[in-house]
């Protein structure tokens, strides 16, 4: 079993991790001063992928944050929408999901 500690740890350096990302994400989109219309396309495709990455880690960090949340209530570890205790395997995998297996499906 991992102790609490060790997986708020893990809750924090994912959730630094990804606000690095974020911000490398922003300064990329922030960067474009072409005027090549070849060039402006081919970076709008960029761009499209770094908005779907900085979206994805939005949610991600906002799943931490609460994750981070129930760690301080004494809330973690137990599934949001029943109340059962979240599988250790589960939370080895997603240590910020508030579902148990079965509820997430």
């Amino acid at each position: 079993m991992t102790p609490i500690g060790d997986r708020k740890a893990q809750l924090l350096t994912r959730l630094s991790d990804l606000r690095d990302r974020l911000v490398k994400i922003e300064t990329e989109l922030d960067s474009h001063t072409t005027q090549d219309w070849d060039d402006l396309a081919t970076e709008r495709e960029e761009d499209e992928v770094l908005e779907g990455m900085g979206l994805s880690g939005q949610q991600e960090i906002r799943q931490i944050e609460a994750a981070l949340h129930r760690i301080e209530t004494g809330e973690y570890g137990f599934c949001a929408k029943c109340g059962a205790a979240i599988g250790e395997e589960r939370l080895d995998v997603l240590p910020q999901t508030p579902f148990c297996r079965d509820c997430a499906k």
